[in-house]
Parts: structure tokens; C-alpha cells; sequence
């Protein structure tokens, strides 16, 4: 019984290497990969839940699972339950599928960003009254960003009292678009100093 659990153990640390090492390869290449079909599929279904994209990702996931040594399907499984609920939004399943996978869980903060998302931009599988209130609630975000621009911008200008509504319209813009610009630019900096830095030491 030893040692077969030692077999299993070496079985599963193979198709975890294989994984990793198709990591760099692009989807065209994953689709075709036979040696690794399970681990390809499995990578593709995660790259198709970062995209959002929940039919894509369960149908990859499938795939793998069909491809996948008994001893694998347990741990594949776990990959597409956390995927699945990041493609859809949910992110209490997401949580939970990440701490079996015996992974560190998301932040609050990335959660939060999720919960957000889903109610502004719900998956395709979403009913009509949730992709109406997305909707909603996108516009009324938009109203009160400029809203609070607007605000800014007029209290910057209170000294100077001949600058008429319109001039205020168009600097409330501007303030928006700097404001975005600005946290762009701050997030592709962050993302390079990350890359610079190299992955962190795997448990």
C-alpha cells in the first residue's frame, strides 16, 4: 500500500511538471499537444477563465478530465471548480476552491474587485434583470465619478468666478482621464517591477 501511494504520488508530480513546463506554449500549441493533453487542456481552461470565459473553461476542463490518469482527476477537478468560479464571478466558491488546492486565497481586496465585477459585468449565463442592473450600475458609477470631478474642478476655479459651466464641463473631463491615465500607467509599472523580480518561490 506504501508504495503504490509513493507511485500515485510520483504520477501526480510528473503531470504537475508536465503542466508547468507547457506553461509558455501558446493555445494553438496546448490544442495540439498529445503527449500532456490532460495537462494542456487543463492550462486552457484556466487561461479561458481569466478571460472570463465560463463555457470555454468548463469544455476544457472536460477535456482534461477524460484525458486524465484516475490518480489526476481529483486535483484537475479542484483546478476547474477554482477556474469555473473566477470565470463566473462568485467569489465565496472561488475562495474556497483555491484553499483545496492547498494555495494561498485571494486577498479581500481581489475578492471585492470580483464581487464588483460580477455585478457589473455578470457572466453570459446571467439573467436579463442581473445584466440590466450592471448595466445601471455602470451609468450611475460614470454620473458620479464626474460628479465628484466636476466638484473638484469647481472648487479649483471658485476663485476665478467668470469661468462658465462649460469650460468646468471639459476640465471635470480632463480630471477623469489623467486620473485613469495615472493608474494605468502606476499598475504597468507594478507589473514590471513584479516580472523584474521573478515568480515567487513555489511551497
Amino acid at each position: 500500500m506504501a508504495q503504490r501511494q509513493r507511485q500515485v504520488r510520483m504520477q501526480q508530480g510528473a503531470s504537475i511538471g508536465s503542466m508547468q513546463d507547457l506553461e509558455n506554449r501558446s493555445d494553438e500549441e496546448l490544442e495540439n499537444e498529445t503527449r500532456h493533453r490532460a495537462a494542456a487542456q487543463a492550462l486552457l481552461g484556466a487561461r479561458a477563465a481569466q478571460r472570463y470565459d465560463a463555457p470555454k473553461a468548463k469544455a476544457h476542463f472536460q477535456r482534461a478530465i477524460a484525458a486524465a490518469r484516475p490518480q489526476e482527476r481529483m486535483q484537475i477537478r479542484r483546478m476547474a471548480d477554482a477556474s469555473i468560479a473566477l470565470a463566473e464571478r462568485r467569489p465565496d466558491a472561488l475562495k474556497a476552491a483555491v484553499q483545496k488546492l492547498g494555495q494561498e486565497a485571494p486577498s479581500n481586496r481581489q475578492l471585492f474587485l470580483l464581487r464588483v465585477m460580477g455585478i457589473v459585468a455578470p457572466p453570459k449565463s446571467a439573467g436579463l434583470p442581473k445584466r440590466i442592473i450592471g448595466i445601471l450600475a455602470v451609468v450611475l458609477f460614470i454620473l458620479a465619478l464626474f460628479a465628484v470631478s466636476f466638484g473638484i474642478v469647481s472648487l479649483l476655479l471658485w476663485p476665478v468666478a467668470d469661468v462658465s459651466t462649460g469650460p468646468r464641463f471639459f476640465y471635470a473631463f480632463l480630471l477623469i482621464v489623467l486620473v485613469f491615465v495615472g493608474l494605468f500607467l502606476f499598475g504597468r509599472r507594478r507589473q514590471k517591477r513584479a516580472a523584474a523580480a521573478g515568480p515567487p518561490a513555489r511551497r
